[in-house]
């Protein structure tokens, strides 16, 4: 059960008009009231001779009867509360029992307060109410309102457990802010998919990662379109930046910016300006170097070896140091939507729109400690889009296989930590990331299936032996998925290539667990392939025989339907 507290108004009759309108697309059905500071209170959604203005004026009585100047200019309060979509349908006397419970947990309407606000529950639909409350009391006092949003969050959560509802992760006041109702139905009426603010926060977002200086992030920004404005100290620094998008203007044609602080709170010019790099990244054989990768392939090759290391760090590290992988893995993300190719864009885009929640909690990041992941997706930009087919195309199944594990990793460490929305918008991402990955997978996977496929029988007992040898507990189940095909060709490529596939086997089974894998043979071909420095895309190999030496293959790119279809 989601509560939301929406802006503040000054004209109780308009939102009255709303409650009991049609609504923007004539979904407001039956509009009725289901419960109110006075069990006398008119309905006039039921009564055909009572109306908006003589609830409105009940309502107002209280802000009224002060003096003008006393009376505050947004007296208008206004919450919704929305039950989940397979919830069952309450009843009109459920909805004005929880109605109650939240005026009395936010401060409206405290338990026994004679003199309390008044309200009016509205229902016009079968999940959710409205509640409209003039911020007055009858006394001619202020209620106390302190914290009232984190209060009807927890009353929420009992509400759920009383009543057999959804249980929502509860929040922790890290969230961005969630776009108003007006913004939502201007959306609506525009035809966008998200409001203003989603859209800008996430172009931000992809403008941000990986830049290195304010100039490169400004740039970034009116390159992707923006309207931007900067506001300058007298000394020439930059104060602050607001964002608009072209075509979202206001009642007087005029762009509306937004603040990057009223984004997200890991937008505003001071958190961007500590996400950049203040030295190179930190060297390690698996990391990336400093320097920019000559094109997508190298760079989703660095990448994916630079996000295994970053997922070792989120299962064993200190809190600080997790919380700043995360932050920088959802960089990474970013970078990834915004460089990938047509068939994974829109999966990969909703994957780091929805991690954005994961990258945010009360746990302070050690910055310095994500330079790594700051560098891969600086080198993801830094390398253009990638043309989805070839090396770079297998080579973004292979960092995506990484970062679908590293995004568990996180939902995991969420999880541990209490952290209920966090961890629910990591193994959301995740599952993103899993058609991202199936779409990026299909191709490069199948070649090396029907190469597989044509290995000699010596050479496939072979590396069944080798299987059996490394990972025995885990043997019987590799070679009776699919993907067996795929690893023994990528067994024989690491052999050819002079390494020993027992040994890469079991470093790439022990480093880690294998448990939230769909196909262990999947993530094995993309870990052998990358510590063994082999070609992603396998067309480009020689096909091995059974001596050990190899002859040249031919470079077909077989249909989907070469290979059997299978889930990450």
């Amino acid at each position: 059960m989601i509560p939301s507290i929406h802006d503040r108004g000054s004209e109780t009759i308009g939102l009255i008009h709303y409650l009991y309108g049609p609504g923007t697309k004539e979904e407001h059905i039956d509009p009725h009231l289901v419960a109110a500071f006075d069990p006398l209170t008119p309905d006039p959604g039921r009564d055909p001779k009572v109306t908006y203005e003589q609830l409105q004026r009940l309502l107002d009585q209280p802000v009224n009867a002060l003096p003008v100047g006393k009376r505050p200019e947004k007296h208008v309060w206004h919450l919704s509360v929305r039950a989940a979509p397979e919830d069952p349908v309450l009843s009109d006397e459920d909805w004005a029992a929880i109605a109650r419970r939240m005026v009395a947990a936010t401060g409206i309407a405290p338990d026994g307060d004679e003199a309390a606000c008044r309200w009016a529950a509205v229902r016009h639909a079968d999940d959710h109410i409205h509640i409209i409350a003039t911020l007055v009391r009858d006394d001619g006092r202020r209620p106390r309102l302190h914290n009232e949003a984190r209060r009807a969050q927890a009353e929420c959560r009992r509400v759920e457990a009383d009543y057999d509802l959804r249980r929502v992760p509860a929040g922790d006041g890290t969230a961005a802010k969630r776009p108003t109702s007006a913004e939502r139905h201007k959306a609506e009426r525009e035809g966008r998919d998200r409001t203003a603010r989603e859209e800008l926060r996430e172009t931000v977002r992809r403008a941000v990662a990986g830049a290195s200086s304010e100039e490169e992030f400004l740039d970034r920004l009116k390159s992707a379109g923006l309207l931007v404005r900067t506001k300058v100290l007298p000394s020439g620094d930059l104060q602050g930046y607001k964002v608009a998008l072209p075509d979202d203007r206001n009642r007087d044609k005029e762009p509306v910016y937004y603040a990057g602080s009223t984004l997200a709170p890991d937008l505003s010019l001071p958190r961007i300006r500590k996400r950049f790099s203040d030295g190179a990244p930190s060297q390690n054989t698996d990391a990336p170097s400093a320097q920019a990768p000559s094109g997508p392939a190298t760079a989703r090759r660095r990448t994916a070896a630079t996000v295994w290391q970053a997922m070792l760090v989120i299962d064993r590290g200190g809190d600080a140091e997790v919380a700043a992988h995360i932050a920088a893995a959802g960089e990474v993300l970013d970078a990834l939507a915004k460089t990938s190719a047509a068939h994974t864009r829109a999966e990969l885009r909703e994957a780091a729109f929805v991690f954005e929640r994961a990258t945010r909690s009360h746990v302070q990041a050690a910055r310095g400690h994500d330079r790594a992941l700051r560098q891969a997706a600086r080198d993801l930009v830094r390398s253009g889009p990638a043309l989805g087919r070839g090396e770079d195309g297998a080579t973004t199944a292979m960092v995506i296989d990484m970062a679908f594990f590293l995004v568990t990793a996180t939902a995991h460490w969420h999880a541990r930590k209490n952290h209920g929305q966090q961890a629910a918008a990591a193994r959301k991402a995740a599952e993103h990331l899993r058609a991202a990955y199936q779409a990026a997978a299909d191709i490069p996977l199948a070649v090396l299936y029907q190469r597989g496929r044509h290995l000699s029988q010596p050479l496939r007992h072979k590396q069944i032996a080798y299987l059996r040898q490394a990972v025995p507990e885990l043997a019987e189940q590799v070679l009776a998925e699919p993907g067996w095909y795929a690893l023994a060709a990528t067994l024989a490529d690491a052999e050819s290539a002079g390494h020993d596939p027992a040994a890469l086997l079991a470093g790439a089974t022990g480093r880690r667990e294998l448990d939230s894998a769909d196909s262990i043979s999947d993530v094995l071909v993309w870990r052998l392939r990358r510590m063994a420095d082999l070609p992603a895309d396998a067309t480009v190999m020689p096909a091995p025989t059974a001596a050990g030496g190899s002859t040249h293959a031919a470079r077909t790119s077989p249909s989907q339907g070469e290979r059997p279809r299978r889930t990450r």
